[in-house]
C-alpha cells in the first residue's frame, strides 16, 4: 500500500530524466519520454519525482509522456528544497515556499491533486539530521485539508522526526537513503513494517557512487543476473514494506531493473549480502 492505493513494488524514479547533476534538460528528451512510457506499459504504477529536479524538467517530461494519467498510476513528489542558478540545493521550508512548490508540481504535472507529497528535511543536504519539522509539515497538512494533496510522506528524516510527523498528520511513507551498504535505517524499516508504512529507499543502487563488491558480483554470477539486479532483489526481500524507485534514462537499463522483480534470492545468499555492510558502520 502507498496511501490508499496498491502499487507494484518496483516503481520508477524520475530524477535521472533531468540533465547532469539533476539540473537542466536531458541530453535526449525523446528517450526520456520513451523510458516513461515503457515503464508504465511494463506495469510500473508508482513514479517518484520532484519539481526541483531540473528544476521543472522531470515533471514537464512526465506530463508530456503520460498525461492523461492512468487511474492506477500513483505520482509521488517532494518539496522542501529549491535549486540555485549554480545547481545548488537550497532549503525551502517557509510557508510561502512550500505552498508555491505544491502549486508548481500541480501545474507542471497537469494535476488537480497530488497523490503523495513528501516533505524533504534539509537540515543537512547529505543525510538525515535532527531538527523540528512541525512548522513545514503543518503547512502540508493544511494543503491536504484544502484538497491539493491526498497523502503526506517524509524524506531524509530521522526516527525522531518520523515520530514527530505522526503526531501532526498521517505519514504514508518514508524515503531515505538505503541500500546494501547504507544500512543506518535497519531498525526504522522494521518499525515501519510493523505499522504497514511504506519505506522507499533512494539511491538503492548506490546513487552517484554505484555499488561495487566482489560478493555482489559472485552472487550475481551464480544466479545468472547482474550485480545491480541482485542489489534490487535483496531490497525486495529485506522487508515487505520496501517499495523501489530505481531511476534511469535508458530503456535498456529500465528493462534490467524491472527484471530484478523476477529474481528469487536463495536463503543461503542472504548472509553473504548482509555481510557487505562496511565494518566501520
Amino acid at each position: 500500500m502507498l496511501g490508499d492505493q496498491v502499487v507494484n513494488r518496483l516503481g520508477y524514479g524520475a530524477m535521472q530524466l533531468a540533465g547532469k547533476g539533476v539540473f537542466g534538460p536531458p541530453r535526449d528528451r525523446a528517450e526520456a519520454v520513451a523510458v516513461l512510457r515503457e515503464a508504465v506499459e511494463s506495469g510500473v504504477n508508482h513514479i517518484d519525482t520532484s519539481d526541483f529536479y531540473g528544476p521543472h524538467v522531470t515533471n514537464e517530461i512526465i506530463r508530456e509522456a503520460l498525461h492523461p494519467y492512468r487511474d492506477d498510476l500513483v505520482i509521488v513528489t517532494k518539496v522542501g528544497a529549491r535549486r540555485g542558478a549554480d545547481a545548488s540545493w537550497i532549503p525551502a521550508f517557509t510557508k510561502e515556499e512550500l505552498t508555491r512548490a505544491v502549486h508548481d508540481n500541480l501545474r507542471n504535472l497537469g494535476l488537480d491533486v497530488i497523490d503523495v507529497v513528501n516533505l524533504r528535511a534539509m537540515f543537512s543536504v547529505h543525510g538525515p539530521a535532527e531538527g523540528s519539522i512541525q512548522e513545514p509539515l503543518m503547512v502540508l497538512a493544511d494543503l491536504k485539508r484544502q484538497g491539493l494533496i491526498r497523502h503526506i510522506g517524509l524524506s531524509n528524516v530521522t526516527t525522531r522526526q518520523v515520530e514527530e510527523g505522526r503526531r501532526i498528520t498521517e505519514i504514508v511513507c518514508v524515503q531515505n537513503i538505503y541500500n546494501l551498504v547504507n544500512r543506518a535505517d535497519d531498525a526504522m524499516i522494521d518499525r515501519l513494517a510493523a505499522s504497514d508504512t511504506a519505506y522507499v529507499p533512494f539511491f538503492p543502487l548506490g546513487g552517484f557512487s554505484p555499488l561495487q563488491s566482489s560478493t555482489l558480483s559472485d552472487v550475481a554470477a551464480r544466479l545468472g543476473a547482474t550485480p545491480m539486479q541482485v542489489a534490487l532483489a535483496w531490497l525486495l526481500k529485506r522487508a515487505p514494506n520496501i517499495l523501489l524507485i530505481p531511476g534511469t534514462s535508458s530503456r535498456v537499463h529500465l528493462r534490467e531493473n524491472l527484471d530484478a522483480a523476477e529474481i528469487d534470492l536463495p536463503e543461503e545468499a542472504m548472509p553473504e549480502l548482509d555481510g557487505m555492510v562496511p565494518a566501520w558502520r
